[in-house]
């Protein structure tokens, strides 16, 4: 008894491991890494924004802007926009702006700030 069982073990492992014939015409996984990307992260958005600066924020390193509406982004809003130090030192309350506005994982910035002509 003790036989048949180890027979019909046996025969059940050889049916359930592949034969090497088989394991070499199977499809192999590649073994050379996928081609490089370049390693940029895909930009975010940029969407024209005029407004007029109505307060600096330094502390928070932004700006508050009363904008007019980003069509397709926002209607026409006061908020307060993050800037870059640059951007921050020469922005003067009541001056009418025009950038780029961006989302980014931190919030709302605003790029590329220029007095309005």
């Amino acid at each position: 008894m003790k036989s048949r069982f180890l027979r019909s073990s046996l025969l059940g492992l050889a049916l359930a491991v592949p034969s090497a014939t088989a394991l070499a015409a199977a499809p192999q996984a590649p073994t050379t890494p996928p081609p490089a990307t370049d390693g940029a992260a895909p930009q975010p958005a940029r969407h024209p924004l005029k407004g007029v600066i109505i307060d600096i924020r330094a502390d928070r390193s932004a700006l508050v802007v009363k904008h007019e509406e980003v069509p397709g982004v926002m209607r026409a809003m006061t908020m307060l926009l993050k800037v870059d130090e640059a951007t921050l030192k020469s922005a003067q309350k009541n001056q009418a702006i025009t950038g780029l506005l961006v989302r980014k994982s931190d919030g709302w910035w605003l790029e590329e700030v220029k007095p309005a002509s």
